[in-house]
């Protein structure tokens, strides 16, 4: 049986070896702490739960949805004009089945064979997947620990802009946790515009933002919406991981042109699920701002708890995950891992799985609660992986 080499164009799924190892560790009846994957663990609302579920009663709503449904686009327009300021047109709205399989497809919109995409790095894995089953050629600028772990449009070469066809921005950043202002995101808008590269933003976290910051859309800033268009995710604000609801919203010319991709491979979201994500939008601000402090103090207990017992992990300024190094006497994030679930059962993720410059990190992901994340620091305390000599 012979298989497309595209396929070799990706590497092992870096979990793989993890869930083996930890396979083999849960035989013996140990006891983990899995801070590997960004699910939320909160529950969704019950007006979120109660709408897909009075809709899925519905006959009718079991067909083919083939479309958008109005009620869900002007749920859209009315959410971003609320909370971001931002005035949309139906136009300029698409619905996906979350923003992995979106930022997935959209190499394949925008790029042919060769192109060069501009992608974060360290950045989160589907960004690059994208490109590469576009056939494009990922070109990585730096958002490490050097530039605070925001991009710098500055130091990307003019012959690499020349030639780039879109670029990734994601703030708050997965996985390091950084957050833009005002002024990078101008600049970078700047670029777009100076290079006419398209600019796709992925806004997951525009809701787990920290210390009294206060997260938005980059749409709100002028010619936003000329140069590209960004992933609203509704997965992580309102705990809606498994029904996998995102929007492409921005520039109308690429939204058309994601909708023809998309029509080739879809038959419109299940309607009860729209139901949802409608009822989702309607969330009092409240509850999303208490989940946040809850995040918020996860965040604080995992730090602060790391920092009291030897390992100097800063405080990241938005998402759901904790970017830290790894101890000196590792040499390499796998390894590390595979420690750490050995010697004290904490599950994380290997930062070389985040693109060229996340080796010598791990990610966090802050889905246990602040009680649990206390346990987290005492079970790395007595595993003493942190005195271990290289």
């Amino acid at each position: 049986m012979q298989f497309s080499t595209r396929l070799d164009r990706f590497g092992d799924e870096v979990f793989s070896s993890l869930n083996e190892r930890r396979r083999e560790l849960e035989k013996q009846g140990r006891t983990f702490y899995d801070l590997s994957i960004g699910t939320p663990d909160f529950v969704t609302d019950e007006a979120i739960r109660k709408a897909l579920a009075d809709a899925a009663m519905d006959p009718q709503n079991w067909k083919y949805a083939l479309r958008d449904s109005d009620e869900l686009i002007n749920e859209v327009i009315r959410y971003y004009k609320e909370r971001f300021g931002v005035t949309l047109r139906a136009e300029q709205i698409a619905s996906c089945y979350g923003s992995q399989e979106g930022i997935g497809h959209i190499g394949m919109v925008l790029c042919n064979e060769g192109d060069t995409v501009l992608l974060p790095s360290p950045c989160y894995p589907v960004f690059i997947a994208g490109a590469k089953m576009a056939g494009a050629e990922p070109w990585y600028y730096d958002m490490s620990e050097r530039n605070h772990f925001l991009p710098n449009v500055g130091e990307i070469p003019e012959e690499v802009a020349q030639r780039a066809k879109y670029m990734i921005l994601s703030l708050p950043s997965n996985p390091m946790g950084s957050i833009g202002t005002e002024e990078l995101y101008r600049e970078v808008i700047d670029f777009a515009r100076k290079y006419d590269i398209v600019l796709i933003h992925d806004n997951a976290y525009s809701d787990i933002i920290y210390d009294g910051n206060e997260g938005g859309s980059f749409l709100r800033f002028d010619g936003a919406d000329e140069v590209g268009a960004e992933f609203f995710s509704l997965s992580k604000s309102f705990n809606l991981t498994g029904a996998r609801v995102s929007f492409l919203i921005g520039n109308p010319e690429l939204i058309a042109a994601f909708k023809k991709l998309r029509s080739q491979i879809d038959f419109g979201m299940f309607l009860p699920v729209q139901k949802a994500a409608i009822a989702a939008m309607r969330t009092e601000r409240a509850k999303v701002k208490a989940q946040c402090a809850e995040y918020q103090a996860r965040r604080d207990a995992l730090c602060e708890g790391m920092q009291e017992i030897g390992w100097n992990i800063e405080k990241n300024k938005g998402s759901m995950f904790v970017w830290a190094k790894i101890p000196d006497a590792y040499s390499d994030s796998m390894t590390f891992c595979l420690d750490l679930m050995d010697r004290a059962g904490v599950v994380c993720t290997p930062g070389s799985s985040f693109g060229p410059l996340g080796e010598g990190y791990v990610r966090f992901a802050l889905v246990l609660p602040a009680e649990k994340m206390r346990e987290v620091c005492q079970a790395v305390k007595q595993s003493g992986i942190l005195s271990r000599k290289g």
